[in-house]
C-alpha cells in the first residue's frame, strides 16, 4: 500500500526543526559533548582574544557572540538534526507505505577507520566495526527494500510477516522512483527501527491509525533510487 501525502502532513511528519528524538540523536555519546564544550571554549577564547587585539568595541555584538560561542555544545544538536532534516525535506512528494517483513539478518558494518600507535611506536589500522540489523521489507506490489539500524535486544521480538511502515521520499509526483526512506514502524510491537529518526512519531502514528482500515487503489511499485538502502 503506498498513499500519498499532501505538503501540509509532510511539512507535520518531518519538521524543519530538529524534534526531541531527533536532538537527542544528534547529543551523541559523552565524547561528543567533551569535544563540542572543546569547541566552545576555543570559540569563548578566541573572541576574548580577539577584543584583546583589536579593542573592545561594539559590547553588544561581542556579549552576543560570547553567548553564541559559549552555548556552541547544546545549540549545536540542533543544527545537526535540522541539516539532516532538510536531505528529507528537499524532496518535494512523499508517500505513506504499508508492507510487511519479510526477512530478517544481521551484519557486521564498518563504521569508522582510526590509526593508532602500538607499543612498537609504529601506527596501525584501527577499525571500527558495529553489528547491524537488516530488515528486508516488501509488498504485494513488489516493492522492496532494506532498513538497517545497529542490533538492540528490543529488535528480538521482530519476525517475518510483521506489518511495516514507512515514508519514502521522491522526486516524482506519482512516487514511481523513491530517493530515501524514514525509518521503520512496526505497529504490532509499536516499535522504530532506523539509523536516525527521521519522522514525528506522534503524527507517524495518526497516520498509521488514519490508513489503518483503508483500501487504497492499487498503484504500480516503485523502484529504489541510488540511496534506497537506508542507513
Amino acid at each position: 500500500m503506498l498513499i500519498p501525502l499532501t505538503k501540509e502532513t509532510f511539512d507535520q511528519v518531518v519538521p524543519v526543526i530538529a524534534t526531541g528524538a531527533q536532538y537527542s540523536y544528534a547529543w551523541g555519546k559523552v565524547y561528543n559533548l567533551l569535544a563540542r564544550l572543546l569547541i566552545s571554549l576555543l570559540i569563548v577564547v578566541s573572541i576574548w582574544i580577539v577584543g584583546l587585539i583589536f579593542g573592545h568595541g561594539a559590547q553588544g555584538v561581542e556579549l552576543v557572540c560570547f553567548i553564541i560561542g559559549g552555548m556552541y555544545w547544546l545549540w549545536c544538536p540542533v543544527y545537526v538534526a535540522s541539516v539532516r532534516n532538510n536531505q528529507y525535506r528537499r524532496f518535494p512528494y512523499v508517500g505513506f507505505w504499508r508492507g510487511e517483513v519479510l526477512d530478517i539478518f544481521i551484519t557486521e558494518e564498518l563504521i569508522s577507520q582510526t590509526q593508532q600507535a602500538d607499543q612498537f611506536g609504529q601506527l596501525v589500522l584501527v577499525e571500527n566495526i558495529e553489528r547491524r540489523i537488516n530488515l528486508e521489507v516488501g509488498d504485494r506490489q513488489g516493492f522492496s527494500a532494506v532498513v538497517q539500524a545497529p542490533v538492540q535486544k528490543t529488535y528480538k521480538a521482530i519476525r517475518p510477516g510483521m506489518v511495516a511502515e514507512m515514508l519514502l521520499f521522491s522526486k516524482n509526483a506519482e512516487l514511481e522512483r523513491v530517493g530515501k526512506l524514514s525509518d521503520l514502524y512496526l505497529p504490532q510491537l509499536d516499535l522504530w527501527v532506523g539509523d536516525y529518526p527521521v519522522v514525528r512519531r506522534d503524527i507517524f502514528r495518526d497516520i498509521s491509525n488514519q490508513f489503518g482500515s483503508s483500501s487504497p487503489r492499487r498503484r504500480r511499485s516503485p523502484s529504489l533510487g541510488a540511496s534506497g538502502q537506508f542507513r
